[in-house]
């Protein structure tokens, strides 16, 4: 197993951790933090989240209110806004003298990192290995003024929105999804967003249908389901913090809408798509209907047909595809085992 930097460096003599707790922001479900003694971890993407509660850490979604540091790691996200956001909060919660670390890989902008940091703060050392490199800073007293700027506001978009900054569709709502909002048809019962965000689909949804009884927001990125919560007042709304592919609803769903991500990181990933119609097919009711758009290049087909009965494009515009399914397997896999039994 391959050691993290934080480790390299402070058995290399690199870097020394004063005594106490050791603050994460944007601490990963497999990072080894052993070495770094007790930390208190905040993490607000819920598979992360859980993981780190499964193995016994401390862990929040949000920077705990009140408390000081005497050391940070920061662990960098794709957003650089967000990675500036996290260290401004992290040099926020140190004391002064206190110790700043940023680890990051290259690819995932770890070097512009630095650029910045070095134009506000003075850099006390840095450690590259394995593609990467952790950066440290000791905390001034007075923090310039440049780094204030780095915190992270809320924008609102032309439609009213409120979205979270360095988070997907910060800038208002992307196209595919106001084509799934235009090509939807009328919902009834109960319905589930699938990767809420910050709640467009939902929101537009629920303004134009009367239909629909309940409508479950289902979304793993903290920031976004609260922006979510404050974007929608509809009493038909409910708000889920949760891995899509592990949710269990309490009952199942008459229709689900979704626009699933398909990065991690950096990276393109198809498989969290397909992962979201398997999870679609699992909460449907049997006569259930999944709605779901996708850039047209994703190849999201063979996966409707492993989960569905039937299926159709509903349209494919402006590199887009929209897709209608029905008769979800695991349903009828589900019943069938049922009267075995």
């Amino acid at each position: 197993m391959t050691l993290e930097r934080w480790t390299l460096a402070l058995e290399a003599g690199e870097i020394s951790l004063p005594d106490g707790p050791v603050l994460v922001m944007g601490a990963r479900g497999d990072a080894d933090y052993a070495a770094l003694g007790p930390v208190v971890c905040v993490q607000g993407f819920a598979p992360d989240h859980d993981r780190l509660a499964a193995r016994g850490l401390t862990v929040s979604p949000d920077l705990p209110e009140g408390d000081s540091y005497a050391a940070a790691l920061v662990q960098i996200v794709k957003a650089k806004a967000g990675t500036m956001s996290a260290i401004v909060e992290a040099l926020g919660a140190l004391r002064p003298g206190g110790l700043l670390m940023v680890d990051g890989q290259k690819d995932e902008g770890i070097e512009a990192i630095q650029k910045i940091l070095r134009g506000a703060i003075e850099i006390a050392g840095s450690y590259s290995k394995a593609h990467g490199k952790l950066i440290w800073l000791i905390r001034p007293d007075h923090l310039p003024e440049a780094a204030l700027g780095w915190l992270a506001e809320p924008v609102e978009t032309e439609e009213g929105y409120l979205t979270v900054p360095g988070g997907f569709s910060a800038d208002g709502p992307d196209r595919g999804s106001e084509l799934l909002v235009a090509l939807v048809p009328q919902l009834s019962g109960r319905v589930a967003d699938l990767g809420a965000g910050w709640g467009y689909i939902a929101g537009e949804v629920l303004g134009e249908q009367d239909g629909i009884e309940t409508l479950d927001l289902i979304e793993a990125d903290h920031a976004m389901l609260e922006a979510a919560a404050t974007n929608i007042d509809d009493p038909r709304a409910r708000f889920h913090w949760a891995d899509v592919t592990r949710f269990q609803p309490d009952a199942a769903y008459d229709a689900i809408v979704a626009n699933p991500p398909f990065h991690i990181g950096r990276h393109a990933d198809p498989g969290l798509g397909r992962a979201f119609i398997a999870a679609a097919a699992r909460m449907l009711s049997p006569r259930g209907r999944f709605f779901m758009v996708a850039n047209r290049h994703l190849p999201y087909e063979d996966a409707l047909k492993a989960s569905f009965g039937t299926g159709r494009l509903l349209g494919e515009l402006e590199g887009y595809k929209i897709y209608e399914a029905a008769k979800p397997k695991r349903q009828a896999s589900t019943a069938k085992d049922a009267l075995r039994r």
